[in-house]
């Protein structure tokens, strides 16, 4: 029986999607959590056959936790399940790892499908999400996404400004010196050319780090 993790804020979404993945005998959810790193940090822990992640999560987005576990956890398939997709987006989470993405307006069968597929070793694709990829292949210049000039800390930090912390709650959360905080803080800024809270979150809004409301 495969192992399932399922990573997604959204409280009745998380139950309807284990539901269907519970419907089908072989798999047994061993993991549902709401929040980005608390998800992260019980995979590396339990080591999931296979992992449903979203991609807006409170405290790391499912970006960064996807290159996690490509990093520490090769064998675990993940299959993408969300309500945002650009093609610069779908590329940066195949580059990142993903082995599948099934669109949140999709029929549930859909995701059955791509539960199927991707936790048997294949790769799936929602119709919607296959049309960016095609877009994305026709003209690459069209999915280049601009969040790509930020390292990794510099993601996590703008998520967390986003999410309304502090420098000092950043630095708290991320087990780093109030001054290396303000310093990934005033490079981030710099690379982006935004110098407040507002454009910062705007910006991690329309990059799939946050979702308004979360």
């Amino acid at each position: 029986m495969k192992t399932v993790a399922i990573i997604e804020d959204q409280t009745a979404i998380r139950e309807m999607v284990s539901q269907a993945v519970l419907s089908q005998n072989e798999y047994n959810v061993i993991i549902e959590s709401g929040d980005g790193l608390e998800g992260c940090e019980l995979c590396l822990e339990q080591k999931p056959d296979f992992v449903i992640l979203d991609v807006m999560l409170p405290n790391l987005n499912g970006t960064e936790v996807l290159r996690r576990f490509t990093k520490e956890l090769p064998e675990t398939r993940v299959l993408i399940f969300s309500g945002y997709q650009t093609p610069g987006l779908v590329r940066e989470l195949l580059q990142a790892g993903a082995h599948g993405f099934v669109e949140k307006s999709a029929p549930l069968s859909e995701l059955r499908k791509g539960i199927e597929i991707v936790s048997s070793g294949g790769s799936y694709f929602g119709p919607d999400v296959a049309q960016l990829l095609r877009h994305a292949m026709a003209d690459p210049k069209s999915s280049d996404c601009g969040i790509n000039i930020l390292t990794k800390r510099e993601r996590e930090i703008l998520q967390l400004i986003a999410e309304s912390n502090s420098t000092r709650d950043i630095a708290e959360k991320l087990s780093i010196s109030v001054k290396t905080a303000e310093n990934h803080r005033t490079n981030l800024m710099r690379k982006l050319d935004l110098h407040d809270v507002a454009s910062l979150t705007r910006y991690a809004i329309s990059n799939g780090l946050i979702v308004m409301g979360n």
